[in-house]
Protein backbone atom coordinates (compact mmCIF):
# COMPACT_ATOMS: atom_id res chain seq x y z
CA UNK A 1 0.00 0.00 0.00
CA UNK A 2 1.14 3.84 -0.57
CA UNK A 3 0.14 7.09 1.06
CA UNK A 4 -2.43 7.62 -2.31
CA UNK A 5 -4.13 4.20 -1.61
CA UNK A 6 -4.91 5.10 1.86
CA UNK A 7 -5.83 8.69 1.03
CA UNK A 8 -8.23 7.54 -1.54
CA UNK A 9 -9.55 4.44 1.03
CA UNK A 10 -10.45 7.65 3.34
CA UNK A 11 -11.95 9.54 0.50
CA UNK A 12 -13.95 6.72 -0.21
CA UNK A 13 -15.53 6.22 3.44
CA UNK A 14 -16.84 9.20 3.79
CA UNK A 15 -18.26 9.15 0.33
CA UNK A 16 -19.10 6.04 -0.86
CA UNK A 17 -19.40 6.54 -4.56
CA UNK A 18 -16.84 5.31 -6.89
CA UNK A 19 -17.22 7.78 -9.84
CA UNK A 20 -17.36 10.62 -7.58
CA UNK A 21 -14.87 9.64 -5.70
CA UNK A 22 -12.35 9.58 -8.52
CA UNK A 23 -13.57 12.68 -9.86
CA UNK A 24 -12.71 14.21 -6.57
CA UNK A 25 -9.01 12.52 -6.68
CA UNK A 26 -8.32 12.88 -10.54
CA UNK A 27 -8.46 9.54 -11.34
CA UNK A 28 -10.25 7.26 -13.68
CA UNK A 29 -13.14 5.36 -11.41
CA UNK A 30 -11.70 2.04 -13.12
CA UNK A 31 -7.94 3.37 -11.40
CA UNK A 32 -9.61 3.83 -8.32
CA UNK A 33 -11.14 0.67 -8.08
CA UNK A 34 -8.07 -1.02 -8.82
CA UNK A 35 -6.19 0.82 -5.82
CA UNK A 36 -9.17 -0.04 -3.32
CA UNK A 37 -8.55 -3.48 -4.97
CA UNK A 38 -5.25 -3.85 -3.89
CA UNK A 39 -5.57 -2.84 -0.67
CA UNK A 40 -7.82 -5.24 0.16
CA UNK A 41 -5.57 -8.15 -1.28
CA UNK A 42 -2.61 -6.44 0.82
CA UNK A 43 -4.89 -6.58 4.08
CA UNK A 44 -6.62 -9.69 3.31
CA UNK A 45 -10.50 -8.90 3.84
CA UNK A 46 -12.83 -6.24 1.93
CA UNK A 47 -13.21 -3.43 3.00
CA UNK A 48 -16.90 -2.04 1.47
CA UNK A 49 -19.76 -3.97 0.62
CA UNK A 50 -20.24 -3.21 -3.44
CA UNK A 51 -23.58 -2.18 -5.03
CA UNK A 52 -22.24 -1.21 -8.41
CA UNK A 53 -20.23 2.28 -8.26
CA UNK A 54 -22.44 2.71 -4.63
CA UNK A 55 -19.84 1.22 -1.77
CA UNK A 56 -20.46 1.07 1.81
CA UNK A 57 -17.88 0.45 4.76
CA UNK A 58 -18.40 -3.35 6.12
CA UNK A 59 -17.41 -4.08 9.57
CA UNK A 60 -13.61 -4.29 8.61
CA UNK A 61 -13.43 -1.40 6.65
CA UNK A 62 -15.09 0.71 9.75
CA UNK A 63 -12.38 -1.02 12.25
CA UNK A 64 -9.94 -0.36 9.39
CA UNK A 65 -10.45 3.84 8.87
CA UNK A 66 -9.48 5.11 12.21
CA UNK A 67 -5.95 3.04 11.70
CA UNK A 68 -5.53 4.59 8.87
CA UNK A 69 -6.54 8.15 9.68
CA UNK A 70 -4.42 8.36 12.44
CA UNK A 71 -1.36 7.54 10.07
CA UNK A 72 -2.37 9.74 7.45
CA UNK A 73 -3.11 12.80 10.62
CA UNK A 74 0.80 11.54 11.37
CA UNK A 75 2.17 12.19 7.79
CA UNK A 76 0.48 15.50 7.21
CA UNK A 77 1.73 16.33 10.52
CA UNK A 78 5.35 15.41 10.04
CA UNK A 79 5.03 17.62 6.52
CA UNK A 80 4.10 20.31 8.57
CA UNK A 81 7.13 19.80 10.32
CA UNK A 82 9.08 19.89 7.61
CA UNK A 83 7.44 22.86 5.96
CA UNK A 84 8.06 25.19 9.53
CA UNK A 85 11.74 23.78 9.51
CA UNK A 86 11.96 25.54 6.23
CA UNK A 87 10.58 28.48 6.61
CA UNK A 88 12.48 31.44 7.78
CA UNK A 89 9.57 32.81 9.25
CA UNK A 90 7.68 30.48 11.12
CA UNK A 91 10.16 27.41 12.42
CA UNK A 92 11.41 26.96 15.73
CA UNK A 93 14.91 27.66 17.21
CA UNK A 94 16.44 26.06 20.68
CA UNK A 95 18.33 28.63 22.24
CA UNK A 96 19.86 27.70 25.97
CA UNK A 97 21.93 30.29 27.91
CA UNK A 98 23.00 30.49 31.34
CA UNK A 99 21.25 31.62 34.35
CA UNK A 100 22.44 35.36 34.42
CA UNK A 101 22.24 36.40 30.92
CA UNK A 102 18.33 35.65 31.37
CA UNK A 103 17.17 38.74 32.59
CA UNK A 104 18.84 41.09 30.12
CA UNK A 105 21.08 39.45 27.33
CA UNK A 106 18.60 36.36 26.00
CA UNK A 107 15.41 39.30 26.38
CA UNK A 108 17.15 42.29 24.29
CA UNK A 109 18.24 39.44 21.37
CA UNK A 110 15.22 37.35 21.05
CA UNK A 111 13.12 40.15 21.51
CA UNK A 112 14.52 42.58 18.92
CA UNK A 113 14.92 39.60 16.75
CA UNK A 114 11.04 39.24 16.85
CA UNK A 115 10.07 42.45 16.12
CA UNK A 116 10.51 41.70 12.27
CA UNK A 117 10.18 37.71 12.83
CA UNK A 118 6.73 37.62 14.97
CA UNK A 119 5.90 33.60 14.23
CA UNK A 120 9.41 32.39 14.62
CA UNK A 121 8.50 29.92 18.07
CA UNK A 122 11.84 29.98 20.67
CA UNK A 123 12.34 27.20 22.97
CA UNK A 124 14.75 28.64 25.76
CA UNK A 125 16.69 27.27 28.53
CA UNK A 126 18.54 27.96 31.23
CA UNK A 127 21.47 26.06 32.25
CA UNK A 128 25.10 25.98 33.34
CA UNK A 129 28.43 26.24 31.78
CA UNK A 130 28.78 22.51 31.14
CA UNK A 131 25.46 21.59 30.11
CA UNK A 132 25.00 24.20 27.97
CA UNK A 133 28.04 22.27 25.50
CA UNK A 134 26.41 19.12 26.28
CA UNK A 135 23.18 20.15 24.87
CA UNK A 136 24.83 21.43 22.02
CA UNK A 137 26.76 18.53 21.65
CA UNK A 138 23.95 16.04 21.86
CA UNK A 139 21.93 18.18 19.47
CA UNK A 140 19.51 19.51 21.84
CA UNK A 141 20.41 22.94 21.87
CA UNK A 142 21.01 24.88 18.23
CA UNK A 143 22.42 27.77 19.88
CA UNK A 144 24.31 28.79 23.34
CA UNK A 145 24.43 32.38 24.87
CA UNK A 146 27.19 31.99 27.67
CA UNK A 147 30.84 32.96 28.77
CA UNK A 148 33.65 32.79 28.74
CA UNK A 149 34.47 30.26 25.63
CA UNK A 150 34.10 27.02 26.28
CA UNK A 151 37.31 24.72 25.57
CA UNK A 152 37.86 23.14 22.57
CA UNK A 153 38.23 23.88 18.61
CA UNK A 154 34.87 22.44 17.98
CA UNK A 155 32.81 25.12 18.82
CA UNK A 156 32.54 28.04 17.09
CA UNK A 157 32.17 31.67 19.36
CA UNK A 158 31.56 34.91 18.57
CA UNK A 159 32.03 37.31 21.70
CA UNK A 160 29.08 40.21 22.48
CA UNK A 161 30.26 42.07 25.24
CA UNK A 162 32.50 41.85 28.73
CA UNK A 163 31.00 41.56 31.61
CA UNK A 164 32.34 43.44 34.88
CA UNK A 165 32.68 40.65 38.16
CA UNK A 166 31.81 42.30 41.38
CA UNK A 167 32.55 41.51 44.71
CA UNK A 168 29.78 41.16 46.79
CA UNK A 169 29.80 41.51 50.42
CA UNK A 170 27.43 41.70 53.31
CA UNK A 171 25.79 44.89 54.18
CA UNK A 172 27.61 45.15 57.53
CA UNK A 173 31.34 43.72 56.66
CA UNK A 174 33.76 46.23 56.95
CA UNK A 175 34.50 47.07 52.94
CA UNK A 176 30.99 47.39 52.66
CA UNK A 177 31.69 51.72 52.91
CA UNK A 178 34.26 51.23 49.97
CA UNK A 179 33.73 51.52 45.88
CA UNK A 180 36.74 48.89 44.96
CA UNK A 181 38.59 46.18 46.59
CA UNK A 182 41.52 44.53 45.69
CA UNK A 183 40.92 40.63 46.26
CA UNK A 184 44.01 40.33 48.17
CA UNK A 185 42.18 42.64 50.93
CA UNK A 186 39.48 39.00 51.23
CA UNK A 187 42.05 36.52 50.36
CA UNK A 188 40.81 34.82 54.66
CA UNK A 189 37.47 35.67 53.85
CA UNK A 190 34.94 32.49 53.23
CA UNK A 191 33.72 32.89 49.75
CA UNK A 192 30.46 31.54 48.33
CA UNK A 193 30.37 30.48 44.46
CA UNK A 194 29.60 28.14 42.01
CA UNK A 195 30.31 25.25 41.45
CA UNK A 196 33.72 23.93 40.35
CA UNK A 197 32.48 22.48 36.89
CA UNK A 198 31.58 25.86 35.79
CA UNK A 199 32.83 28.01 33.24
CA UNK A 200 32.71 31.44 35.72
CA UNK A 201 34.01 29.43 38.62
CA UNK A 202 37.42 28.64 36.92
CA UNK A 203 37.66 32.28 36.12
CA UNK A 204 37.11 33.32 40.02
CA UNK A 205 39.54 30.39 41.21
CA UNK A 206 42.00 32.18 38.18
CA UNK A 207 41.78 35.60 39.83
CA UNK A 208 42.06 34.32 43.25
CA UNK A 209 45.50 32.12 42.52
CA UNK A 210 46.84 35.04 40.77
CA UNK A 211 46.29 37.74 43.86
CA UNK A 212 47.93 34.87 45.87
CA UNK A 213 45.53 32.59 47.57
CA UNK A 214 42.84 30.10 47.27
CA UNK A 215 39.45 31.20 47.81
CA UNK A 216 37.79 29.48 51.51
CA UNK A 217 34.64 28.02 49.88
CA UNK A 218 31.71 27.91 52.53
CA UNK A 219 28.70 26.98 49.95
CA UNK A 220 28.67 25.95 46.40
CA UNK A 221 25.62 26.83 44.10
CA UNK A 222 24.10 26.82 41.36
CA UNK A 223 22.49 30.00 40.76
CA UNK A 224 23.96 33.43 40.84
CA UNK A 225 20.84 34.92 43.14
CA UNK A 226 21.54 32.23 45.67
CA UNK A 227 25.25 33.56 46.30
CA UNK A 228 23.51 37.22 46.27
CA UNK A 229 21.15 36.39 49.30
CA UNK A 230 23.70 34.06 50.88
CA UNK A 231 26.34 37.17 51.20
CA UNK A 232 23.51 39.25 52.33
CA UNK A 233 23.09 36.55 55.06
CA UNK A 234 26.33 37.36 56.64
CA UNK A 235 27.40 33.68 55.19
CA UNK A 236 30.61 35.15 53.17
CA UNK A 237 31.63 36.88 50.45
CA UNK A 238 31.25 36.24 46.46
CA UNK A 239 32.51 37.21 43.22
CA UNK A 240 29.87 37.69 40.90
CA UNK A 241 28.15 39.64 37.96
CA UNK A 242 26.47 42.85 37.94
CA UNK A 243 22.88 42.60 38.74
CA UNK A 244 20.74 43.52 36.36
CA UNK A 245 16.89 43.56 37.56
CA UNK A 246 13.80 45.45 38.12
CA UNK A 247 14.25 47.90 41.32
CA UNK A 248 11.06 45.62 43.01
CA UNK A 249 12.77 42.71 42.60
CA UNK A 250 15.82 43.32 44.31
CA UNK A 251 15.52 41.63 47.72
CA UNK A 252 18.79 42.08 49.69
CA UNK A 253 21.20 45.69 49.38
CA UNK A 254 23.92 43.64 49.10
CA UNK A 255 27.01 45.97 47.99
CA UNK A 256 28.91 45.40 44.90
CA UNK A 257 32.14 46.53 44.89
CA UNK A 258 34.75 46.70 41.77
CA UNK A 259 37.38 44.80 41.89
CA UNK A 260 40.75 46.49 40.83
CA UNK A 261 42.34 42.86 40.01
CA UNK A 262 43.25 42.76 36.16
CA UNK A 263 41.09 40.38 34.14
CA UNK A 264 37.75 40.46 37.18
CA UNK A 265 36.09 40.08 34.07
CA UNK A 266 33.91 37.62 31.58
CA UNK A 267 33.58 37.62 28.04
CA UNK A 268 30.21 36.54 26.84
CA UNK A 269 29.46 35.75 23.62
CA UNK A 270 27.25 33.19 21.12
CA UNK A 271 27.90 29.32 20.76
CA UNK A 272 27.25 27.46 18.04
CA UNK A 273 28.59 23.98 15.93
CA UNK A 274 29.91 24.84 12.47
CA UNK A 275 29.41 21.27 11.34
CA UNK A 276 26.12 21.03 11.83
CA UNK A 277 23.50 21.70 9.48
CA UNK A 278 20.79 24.54 9.88
CA UNK A 279 17.45 25.89 9.62
CA UNK A 280 16.45 29.10 8.00
CA UNK A 281 15.38 30.07 11.06
CA UNK A 282 18.68 28.90 13.17
CA UNK A 283 20.63 30.99 10.37
CA UNK A 284 18.55 34.14 10.29
CA UNK A 285 18.74 34.23 14.46
CA UNK A 286 22.60 33.49 13.95
CA UNK A 287 23.29 35.87 11.45
CA UNK A 288 21.26 38.61 13.49
CA UNK A 289 23.48 38.23 16.65
CA UNK A 290 26.68 38.52 13.87
CA UNK A 291 25.33 41.78 12.71
CA UNK A 292 23.47 43.17 15.73
CA UNK A 293 24.04 41.67 18.90
CA UNK A 294 26.82 43.51 20.12
CA UNK A 295 25.35 46.88 20.12
CA UNK A 296 22.25 45.17 21.98
CA UNK A 297 24.13 43.71 24.14
CA UNK A 298 25.79 46.56 25.32
CA UNK A 299 22.91 48.88 25.42
CA UNK A 300 21.10 46.28 27.52
CA UNK A 301 24.30 46.01 29.88
CA UNK A 302 24.34 49.69 30.76
CA UNK A 303 20.72 49.71 31.25
CA UNK A 304 19.84 50.96 34.83
CA UNK A 305 16.89 49.52 36.52
CA UNK A 306 13.70 50.61 37.10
Amino acid sequence: MNTEELRWFAALAERPHMTAVAKDMHISQPALSRAIGRLEAQLGVELFDRRGRVVALNHHGRRYLAYAQRALDELDAGAAALSDLADAERGELRLWFLHTLGSWMVPALVGAFREDHPNVRFRLAQRGGAPLVEALDDGEADLLMMGPRPAGTRWAWHPLVTEPLLLAVPPNHPLAGRRSVWLREVAREPFVTLHADTALRAVIDDLCRRAGFEPRVAFEGDEVATLRGLVAAGLGVALIPPQRVAAEEVTTATPHLRVRDEGAERELGMVWDPERSETPVVRGFREFVLRSGRKLCKVAMVHKPA
